[in-house]
């Protein structure tokens, strides 16, 4: 697997330009240990993060808008929550946020195909239950050459006995992994993992359980992550601020790989 290129900043981007996303931090719980987590790898074909391990997410498209207006709340807090769960349906078969679930996974394949989600829900009797989604973080990248996505990061219990599968399209594998192993195979170079997904983890191999994970979230805000660039002992490091939760808030630059 080659090395995804890393970037430097070249222009400005405005938050106007920045497209809606989401994406969800699917945990189970284990019984010899930490939770782990739902990781997809991404294709190599993918123009953004392609070869890369990233959580299940993607997009805020105008039906998750449409779907969202339904709901009592901020519209567009609510879009975010229901892209990540049609994404995660979509890319890895696993439906979080929905109730019940069973039906809809038999209809995942013409949801990817484009049908729209409220009607697949209505057909399956299932109802969306945003609730389950818990705000765990906001990544908003700024400067660089590719698309900027202003991602909202969620949690979500697993369900039970959840088995993720390829979408055949967007990722090429889907699986199961503590945080710490994921990091770990990073180091050794075996995967590759981009650098809001690698502070994320650092972040949640802290937490024993699901719970923990959700009481850090509580605790601390969620205010826009938007890294710069600072240069440290003459050397160029890429950094975050330090009181969001986040164990580690620098990289050198040349050691992050940002897409």
């Amino acid at each position: 697997m080659s090395i995804p290129e890393r970037t430097t900043y070249i222009r400005p981007m405005t938050d106007e330009q920045a497209i809606p996303a989401a994406t969800v931090i699917v945990m189970r719980e284990t019984r010899d240990g930490p939770p782990e987590l739902l990781m997809v790898e991404r294709a190599r074909a993918m123009s953004f993060a392609g070869g890369a391990l990233v959580f299940p997410g993607g997009r805020v498209d105008p039906g998750d808008f449409v779907l969202a207006g339904l709901h009592a709340g901020d519209v567009e807090e609510n879009a975010a929550r229901i892209a990540a769960i049609r994404e995660t349906l979509e890319e890895a078969g696993v439906a979080i946020g929905l109730d019940p679930a069973g039906e809809v996974i038999a209809l995942r394949q013409r949801l990817y195909a484009g049908e729209p989600m409220g009607e697949l829900l209505d057909e399956a009797g299932a109802v969306l239950a945003l609730d389950r989604l818990v705000p765990f973080a906001r990544w908003l990248p700024r400067g660089v050459h590719h698309k900027v996505f202003d991602t909202r990061f969620y949690l979500a219990r697993a369900p039970e006995g959840a088995e993720p599968q390829v979408d055949g399209n967007e990722n090429v594998r889907v699986f199961w992994a503590r945080a710490r192993a994921v990091l770990d195979a990073a180091d050794r170079g075996e995967v590759h993992i981009i650098f809001p997904t690698r502070r994320n983890l650092d972040r949640l191999a802290l937490f024993a359980s699901y719970d923990d994970a959700v009481a850090d979230a509580r605790a601390h805000p969620i205010r826009t992550v938007t890294p710069w660039i600072e240069e440290r002992d003459g050397e160029r490091h890429l950094c975050i601020p330090d009181d969001l939760g986040y164990p580690i808030t620098t990289q050198p630059l040349d050691q992050a790989i940002r897409m």
